[in-house]
């Protein structure tokens, strides 16, 4: 008979368990904090300089002293560096000019354009960097440590610190995700057009649907942009349906019209989008070339008339 299994450690008897400090409280950084606690890792302090991340702090990780950025390095074996991209490097330089840096120190930054490299300072100061940058939008609230499980990130580091780097991704719930220390801003512009842009597009269309009369926008979109989503996923360009997949130009020119009038802010993203659009379904089949043609000149400014019946010779039927 096989002998029972023994049981999981506790996280607190773990061995080689780290004090965690975050230099920044912004949405971020608290709540990997709070995941790493629940891998055993204990968060010892953090800074915070708005009244908006003392509350973050005090939400997600009750109980830790909020110090100054010296003061957290001073108590923190693995050290959270979450602020905003561009202030990033300054910081780096600041801590380490100031000896605040130890060897042996892990230092972490989570921002997805710079991979190790801009870590340079600390590490001639000997601490240990890492870029772990989480691919996941964060909202500043407990359901974030709930959202890295599973969640990839995207992790560079110098190739001796490559296991630690994806121990602690583990660790945190996560799927490490190497990126090379040169494809680091291709990596996040990828991720900035795909994420950032879908909320911008998501907001317009809930205003358009609110002019429109439609009372619950967001019920109404819900399946439609999560069956989008997954068949994005699932077939990339194969999936794309709609008016300029068609070739429909009197619809096309319709919508623009129609923008034009009761939201002329959108207009611009709208032709941009198309163009791509249409673009993408020329190349991939899914756009006849000889209905580009009057496509592309409702894109170019060159609307033809918007009745949208069909053509003369009645509807041509195509899949939508």
């Amino acid at each position: 008979m096989n002998a029972p299994a023994a049981p999981e450690p506790r996280a607190e008897d773990r061995p080689a368990r780290l004090t965690v400090g975050v230099v920044g409280a912004g949405r971020v950084g608290p709540a990997l904090a709070a995941s790493l606690r629940l891998a055993g890792h204990r968060p010892v302090a953090v800074s915070a300089v708005s009244d908006a991340s003392r509350r973050r702090a005090a939400a997600l990780l009750p109980d830790v002293p909020v110090v100054e950025p010296a003061r957290v390095l001073a108590l923190a074996d693995l050290v959270l560096l979450t602020v905003p991209d561009d202030a990033l490097p300054g910081l780096v330089e600041g801590l380490a000019g100031t000896g605040a840096v130890r060897p042996g120190q892990l230092i972490v930054h989570t921002s997805g354009r710079y991979g190790a490299r801009v870590l340079d300072p600390a590490r001639r100061a000997g601490a240990l960097p890492l870029a772990l940058h989480p691919a996941m939008t964060f909202t500043g609230t407990a359901v974030d440590v709930q959202r890295l499980a599973g969640c990839s990130f995207g992790v560079t580091a110098p190739e001796e610190l490559r296991l630690a780097a994806e121990a602690l991704v583990i660790e945190m719930g996560g799927e490490p995700e190497w990126i090379a220390e040169e494809a680091r801003p291709l990596y996040h512009a990828a991720l900035a057009l795909g994420a950032n842009h879908l909320v911008t597009l998501v907001a317009q269309s809930m205003e358009l649907l609110r002019t429109a009369g439609v009372t619950a926008p967001d019920r109404m979109l819900g399946p439609l942009l999560g069956a989008a989503l997954d068949n994005a996923l699932r077939s990339g360009d194969a999936a794309l349906t709609g008016p300029v997949a068609r070739g429909d130009a009197g619809t096309v020119a319709a919508h623009v019209a129609e923008l034009r009038k009761h939201a002329p802010g959108t207009v611009a993203g709208y032709l941009a989008m198309a163009r791509t659009t249409a673009d993408r379904a020329l190349a991939h089949g899914l756009l006849r070339p000889e209905l580009a043609q009057d496509l592309l000149g409702v894109l170019a400014g060159d609307a033809p008339d918007t009745d949208t019946t069909g053509p003369a010779d009645g509807p041509r039927g195509d899949d939508r």
